[in-house]
């Protein structure tokens, strides 16, 4: 397993209002999101999101991700 850290100043944690687990979690997720748009499998991003797949997809469907990707029109 491979371990990310970040360092976010607490003062922009203060302005924005969010806590530091508040933080992980967004941190946690928005690396998920990426990951998933690139083509990393939903199984693998909602392990890394620390979520069950069902939550992991109502978070995709709330940032406008679609589980759905056509190759092709036909």
């Amino acid at each position: 397993m491979y371990k990310i850290s970040v360092n976010i100043p607490d003062e922009v944690l203060y302005d924005i209002k969010m806590s530091k687990k508040e933080a992980d979690e967004f941190v946690k997720k928005a690396v998920a999101l990426m990951l998933y748009k690139n083509k990393v499998s939903m199984g693998y991003c909602a392990s890394i999101a620390e979520m069950c797949k069902e939550d992991f997809i109502n978070f995709l469907s709330e940032n406008g991700v679609s589980i759905f990707t056509f190759e092709s029109e036909e």
